[in-house]
């Protein structure tokens, strides 16, 4: 099991992100436990400057983008 993390404030893009990441997953059948993370404090932490942000067990992937299906197999099946 992979944990993802999206961080962001909640916005439309955040949400999409989180969705196209639960949907990605089921279809190649990995199993994740997704974390929204949505405070300001948090998100600065971790060093995200554009939301939003995706980390994969504990990596930053990606910033300021909705990731593709793509981008998801290879974070998720390379591990």
């Amino acid at each position: 099991m992979h944990l993802v993390q999206v961080y962001g404030a909640g916005c439309p893009r955040c949400r999409e992100t989180a969705d196209v990441i639960e949907k990605t997953a089921e279809k190649l059948g990995v199993e994740i436990y997704l974390e929204k993370v949505t405070d300001l404090g948090n998100i600065s932490d971790r060093g995200i400057l554009q939301t939003p942000g995706v980390a994969v067990d504990g990596i930053i992937v990606s910033q300021g983008k909705i990731p593709t299906e793509e981008d998801l197999k290879g974070w998720l099946e390379n591990k």
